[in-house]
């Protein structure tokens, strides 16, 4: 037998005997052990180790290993695995706990399949544990095509959803890890798709340290994430993903990261074929490797032996960029047999059971966002004649986003609707249009059969045909990205011919991961849903939402502008103009905007702590929410900071707290946020930050301060305080 063959003889090689090992702290024997393993190996099975495509060492009983696999919303591209929703729509739900339970399940399906993957011998990609998600770069301009695996604009909330999720993920022992998880893509990484291999941002200190660090920071140090994926872009003249400054100064030094860091897939080919930083391969492997790289995905680190044999490189150097991979697996209870590992054979059945088919349904839920209500919904279930149109009704496609896996219980906007109205009410049907192409005139009669209904249910929006990763969107001219946030005439034109007759309410429903174009379309309906790309209980979740058996709760986790043609280059990265946090008009609807079923108000906001504060405690600070409706309802109370300088040298305002409250009908209640000083600093224009003196505003609200907010007429309450 070979149980635990593969540290066999590894006692030899340790500087303490085996009994001894037992006493010592389990990280530090741990760390032996990969010290171990790393010395019997030979040259070039060290650099085997240091692709993503690891190779097996037979003789040390180590299996091939590949690390690259995806779980952005669910386990992707590996077969069944429940699908929840596309992060963007996670962001709009500022429910850090639904996330956390999202993580956790997608973790226990992801070791099920494990488990069942490796007694098959499937040791390919796609069936690991090294999981490159989430994605918590920020979606800074809406015309990106990945900004839909993001958590929205802001860095808190990214921040705070991206620790829930690794957490979740990662579980909770002190050692081991259910999953490894990955912060990706740092740094600074937010399009355009089509230079992203080439492309040098230069941002300022406080813009790298304000907007894009920040998530990733919280992420190291809260979420204590295993894996940070280097981006492909250029950052200050260095490639993300060979950037000393980045990779070691910032992410291992000042942060104190431990776990492994792995280039996105051909950004270590890119440091010589791209940017033309090096001359030859084994000068861009040997760039990312002292950079601190343990992990290629791509083949270049394939040029390592030949670093070594020039002198680039020196074998010590593969052994310090080895450790922290063979930690990875040790850690995940893989490199060898591992009975001590808590998260071993975690059952089949987990895959798609009830209790993940139930949060799947709640995050739909919680993600989609009503954005218009002229006293149309919710709808009655009795309702005699409802017309449902667009191909997104019956495609689910338009509810998979990217990075999917594959569930066996999706459901359709129709079936979900169908399934809660009463079984006198007539439902019609009809594609009406071609989402990306010129409306065909043998379309048309639909337009006419919708004028008998009650209530027109109109699918519009984008999806993965028009917008995502470079390469991916067929219909886009910019690779991915989308070169405007208007939806195709086809599908404009449609929704005009059927607002011609006022006889019956149009309920329009827009699918996609980013911002588009609302002018018109909250003008031609009488109902407006955001519903992003809400995975397999998409159907159902529109359903309960659309007929009252749920009640909206979701937040846009980004701001949707009027138009993207007074928005700053896509190429220029400064946030000037940039977010809510610098914008000052040109929006349509705010960031944190969203509409419930009812009317709740804000009042009473004070710092019960004001006349004392002086920046070392935690701000107390209470509002009183009042539900002036009569169905119960949850509100979003997001807590903005004006500091001094507001708008100058400081963001206009920013997101320091939120708490999703549930307010039963007429309900007062007076909620407290205890929040940290350091959430209080600004930061300066060399990157520091401090506690600035002066007046502070702090505002409680249900969506972004401005004009635009006001105008919607959302409620708020402000206090203020000063620090001497």
């Amino acid at each position: 037998m070979r149980t635990g063959s593969l540290f066999i003889g590894l006692t030899l090689c340790l500087a303490v005997p085996a009994f001894g090992q037992e006493q010592m702290p389990k990280e530090a024997q741990m760390q032996e052990k990969a010290k171990a393993v790393i010395a019997q190996m030979t040259l070039k099975e060290k650099v085997g180790q240091l692709m993503n495509d690891a190779i097996g060492i037979d003789r040390l009983g180590v299996k091939p290993y590949n690390w690259w696999s995806e779980a952005l919303h669910g386990v992707a591209r590996s077969g069944r695995a429940t699908m929840f929703p596309e992060p963007i729509g996670l962001g709009a739900t500022f429910d850090d706990d639904l996330v956390h339970a999202i993580g956790e399940a997608v973790s226990k399906e992801a070791r099920a399949k494990y488990d069942v993957a490796q007694k098959i011998h499937n040791y390919g990609i796609y069936a690991g544990l090294t999981f490159w998600s989430p994605n918590v770069n920020i979606f800074r301009d809406p015309r990106w095509g990945r900004g839909m695996e993001t958590y929205g604009e802001d860095p808190f909330l990214t921040g705070t959803l991206g620790t829930a999720f690794v957490k979740g993920m990662q579980g909770d022992d002190p050692f081991y890890l259910r999953a490894a998880a990955c912060a990706k893509h740092y740094a600074v990484h937010s399009g355009p798709e089509k230079d992203r291999h080439v492309f040098d941002v230069n941002p300022g200190k406080r813009d790298l340290f304000e907007t894009y660090l920040p998530a990733f920071k919280m992420l190291v140090q809260q979420g204590k994430v295993e894996a940070v994926m280097g981006a492909y872009n250029r950052v200050y003249g260095k490639s993300a993903s060979g950037s000393d400054y980045l990779l070691t100064d910032i992410l291992r030094k000042d942060w104190g990261f431990k776990g492994h860091i792995v280039s996105d897939c051909g950004a270590v080919t890119d440091i010589w074929k791209g940017h033309r930083i090096a001359k030859s391969g084994a000068e861009a492997a040997a760039i990312a490797v002292k950079a601190g790289l343990n992990l290629e995905c791509g083949n270049t680190f394939s040029h390592l032996e030949e670093a070594v044999q020039q002198g680039l490189l020196t074998e010590a150097d593969l052994d310090n960029a080895l450790m922290p991979l063979m930690m990875t697996r040790l850690k995940l209870g893989i490199l060898e047999p591992d009975p001590s590992c808590p998260y071993n054979e975690e059952q089949e059945s987990v895959i798609g059971c009830q209790k993940h088919i139930d949060i799947a349904r709640k995050a739909a839920q919680e993600s989609m966002v009503l954005l218009k209500n002229d006293h149309v919904l919710p709808l009655k279930k009795d309702i005699k004649f409802l017309f449902v149109i667009g191909p997104a009704a019956t495609d689910v496609f338009y509810e998979m986003g990217n990075y999917y896996g594959v569930s066996d219980r999706m459901s359709t906007y129709l079936s979900g609707i169908a399934s809660k109205v009463s079984a006198g009410t007539s439902i019609n049907y009809r594609q009406g249009f071609l989402a990306i192409m010129p409306k065909l005139n043998d379309m048309d009669y639909s337009t006419g059969e919708a004028k008998s209904a009650e209530v027109c249910i109109l699918f519009i929006g984008n999806s993965g045909n028009v917008e995502g990763e470079e390469g991916e969107a067929i219909a886009s001219s910019a690779r991915g990205d989308r070169v405007d946030i208007k939806l195709s005439e086809s599908q404009l034109n449609y929704l005009r011919d059927l607002r011609k007759d006022n006889n019956h309410k149009i309920v329009t429903v827009v699918t996609g991961g980013s911002p588009v174009d609302m002018t018109e379309i909250s003008e031609l309906s009488d109902a407006v849903v955001m519903a992003w790309y809400p995975g397999q209980e998409g159907g159902y979740a529109i359903g309960d939402l659309l007929f009252g058996d749920a009640g909206f709760t979701g937040r846009l986790p980004i701001t949707f502008p009027k138009s993207v043609d007074v928005l700053p280059a896509y190429d220029d990265y400064s946030m000037n103009g940039r977010t809510y946090k610098y914008m000052k008009d040109n929006i349509m609807y705010p960031f944190g905007y969203g509409l419930t079923y009812g009317k709740v108000s804000y009042s009473d906001a004070t710092v019960v702590n004001a006349n004392k504060y002086k920046g070392k405690e935690n701000l107390q600070l209470q509002v009183t929410l009042k539900n002036d409706g009569d169905r119960a309802v949850t509100e979003v109370a997001q807590v903005y900071l004006s500091a001094p300088e507001a708008g100058v040298h400081t963001p206009i305002e920013s997101l320091i707290a939120f708490r999703r409250v549930i307010l039963q009908p007429k309900e007062n209640k007076t909620i407290t946020f205890s929040i940290a000083p350091e959430k209080l600093q600004m930061v300066q224009a060399n990157g520091t930050s401090k506690l600035m003196k002066g007046a502070y505003t702090v505002m409680v609200a249900g969506a972004a301060p401005g004009s635009r907010t006001t105008e919607l007429g959302v409620s708020s309450s402000q206090a203020s305080f000063v620090i001497k």
